[in-house]
């Protein structure tokens, strides 16, 4: 079935193709005609003077009637006034007479025989006419074309006002390639949740049998890359209905009340091709809360988001439509939208777990050859916090990478470059001192140290003092599994490893640098979420961060400042607490294990990059961990 919708729609493009060959082919007629026309009007008007140019020799009369008597003159040629006379030995000259006196008249009187010598009269008559018609004509042609295109332009234009408020959404063309809900996974919950509307509108009967009512709108939720769009495009591979696909941008315009005219052409398309479903991707974009913004109450994107309300649960009833959006916001969606009876079902599309990117796994190395030892339960557990656009893009990534080193297949040692190329971004490689080299080495393995002797931690899978992204090296410790809940003893561990690149410059260089700028924003970063947010201090367990209220009339207030100065500073004081614990903790451990330290540095002088396992070895073997 695939390779038929493939060549339909190849037949489609073909067709579309041909015909703008012929206007294309069409239009440049036109401009070939009129080229000929100036052409042949420069031709005529400068002819003459080109012919005048290659004679550049002018005589008398007196000239012509001499050599004529002395038999020199071969034949004259005529063109009104002009003479050209040509020799016997081929030499020609240009000679002029009064427009009045014909050159025989003028040869008796001087007593020359004008039979001696061939004389041709050319008529110029037709091409002095065709001349002035064109002289005269062209313009007034060119002129009437002129007012045409601006006619027509202004035609253009006024049309095109009036089809603003018309929908500007791309119904599903069934003669692509479909995508179906096999070619989606690792959001099983979601998939089982979206088939069963499918099912709903593809076998009502069914249903109304025991009373149940086809959802009026199903709302997908979850951060970019999750799928929200794929699983759109596989329900409009699996419904055998019309299928209208829109942006939420796409409703909004510099006019005041096109994107209300959009939204109700969109459901007068959908009715008259119902059973539909109507995706709006990005709804956000129209759906946030009204009432919120500085404009109020009147603005574009409320009266938008008004006519979509009144479309889906108004006055008349809308049982054959149904609404399917997507938004990576959906805390920022107005209450009125997403309460049921318009939006009944709410998905939630979170990040795929190890089974999750496993299947995605598999649907997206189809196609591409890899070694038979490439460890797919190893790759799923590697890739903990992908979502399924960044394990698309990581395969493609290995592909592209394979490639460039000439081989014929994909093997681990290219996924894994290409899943820290993802994440951190290519290799750089850039000039460094040996101070500069020695300083990031320690930097790094303070890092990786501190995460061996820390048993909550996972452990380290690769480090690396060459340069990417922004960072001149890094120690990377993803995920062995995908974890739930974050413990205080984990997130305290954390912090004291990210410090412990600072306290490994201090302990060998004595100074501090720059580059542990980022590990203290991510240290400060988790104090303040285990301080404000967690609970987890000495504060007690509030929640001091910003908070939203809504109301039962949908408003919503943002309260910025929801604690006191005083509170605010015993705040501060808790964060500094927890930071400075960490960071002594970090302290602690350099300078316990700096052999280790020392033994970790010089490795990565001599090799750069050093791989979990081979720093394991280093230290004396497995880290002991505490789950």
């Amino acid at each position: 079935m695939a390779e038929k919708h493939v060549h339909s729609a190849k037949k489609t493009n073909g067709k579309k193709s041909k015909n703008a060959i012929q206007f294309q082919m069409k239009f440049t007629l036109k401009n070939v005609v009129v080229g000929l026309f100036v052409l042949f009007f420069l031709f005529s008007l400068f002819g003459s003077l080109g012919s005048q140019a290659s004679l550049s020799e002018t005589k008398p009369l007196s000239t012509v009637i001499a050599d004529v008597r002395e038999g020199k003159v071969k034949t004259i040629d005529i063109e009104d006034t002009k003479l050209t006379v040509t020799h016997i030995d081929g030499t020609k000259y240009i000679s002029t007479k009064e427009a009045q006196d014909s050159l025989v008249s003028v040869f008796e009187k001087s007593g020359v025989d004008p039979k001696s010598v061939s004389i041709n009269v050319k008529d110029l008559s037709m091409g002095a006419i065709w001349v002035g018609i064109i002289s005269n004509v062209l313009p007034l042609v060119l002129t009437v074309v002129f007012f045409l295109f601006l006619f027509r332009q202004a035609r253009g234009a006024q049309d095109n006002i009036f089809q603003f408020g018309q929908s500007k959404a791309r119904i599903w063309n069934r003669d692509l390639p479909k995508v179906t809900f096999k070619d989606v996974a690792g959001v099983d919950e979601a998939k089982k949740e979206l088939e069963e509307v499918v099912d709903f509108l593809k076998n009502p009967a069914k249903y109304k049998l025991l009373g149940a009512r086809t959802p009026k709108g199903v709302i997908l939720v979850g951060p970019s890359g999750t799928g929200k769009t794929m699983l759109a495009k596989a329900m409009a591979g699996e419904a055998k209905t019309a299928f209208y696909s829109i942006a939420g941008s796409e409703f909004m315009e510099m006019l005041v009340g096109v994107g209300a005219a959009r939204v109700r052409d969109l459901f007068a398309q959908a009715k008259k091709s119902a059973p539909a479903i109507i995706f709006i991707d990005e709804i956000d974009a129209i759906g946030r809360m009204r009432s919120v913004g500085v404009m109020g109450g009147h603005d574009e994107r409320e009266q938008t988001l008004n006519q979509i309300l009144v479309e889906m649960d108004g006055f008349e009833p809308n049982t054959a439509v149904l609404i399917v959006a997507a938004t990576n916001r959906g805390d920022l969606l107005d209450p009125a939208l997403t309460r049921p009876g318009r939006f009944d079902r709410r998905v939630v599309l979170d990040l795929p777990d190890l089974e999750g990117r496993k299947a995605i796994l598999g649907i997206h190395a189809k196609g591409k050859p890899f070694e038979k030892n490439v460890d797919w339960n190893k790759v799923a557990k590697r890739t903990v916090g992908f979502s399924g656009a960044d394990i698309e893009n990581m395969l493609n990534e290995a592909a592209i990478h394979a490639a460039r080193g000439e081989k014929k297949e994909i093997d681990m040692k290219d996924i894994e470059e290409a899943a820290t190329k993802v994440k951190l971004g290519p290799e750089k490689k850039r000039l460094q001192s040996d101070l500069d080299r020695k300083m990031t080495a320690y930097h790094e393995a303070g890092h990786a140290v501190v995460n061996y002797y820390s048993p909550h931690l996972d452990p380290v899978h690769r480090i690396s003092i060459v340069s990417r992204g922004m960072a001149l090296g890094f120690t990377m410790a993803p995920p062995e599994r995908d974890r739930l809940h974050e413990t205080k003893s984990r997130l305290l561990e954390e912090m004291a490893m990210t410090m412990g690149g600072r306290a490994a410059e201090q302990l060998i260089f004595k100074e501090m640098t720059s580059g542990a700028a980022n590990d203290i924003s991510q240290a400060t970063r988790i104090a303040r979420y285990m301080v404000m947010e967690f609970g987890m201090s000495d504060l007690g367990p509030i929640n001091f961060g910003p908070q939203t209220d809504v109301t039962e009339w949908g408003k919503a207030f943002y309260e910025q400042q929801s604690v006191s100065q005083e509170m605010q500073s015993a705040i501060d004081r808790e964060v500094k607490k927890l930071l400075d614990a960490a960071y002594e903790r970090a302290v602690m451990v350099v300078k316990k294990y700096r052999k280790d330290l020392d033994i970790i540095a010089e490795e990565l002088l001599k090799k750069e990059t050093l791989e979990g396992d081979d720093f394991e070895h280093l230290l004396g073997g497995e880290k002991k961990r505490t789950q």
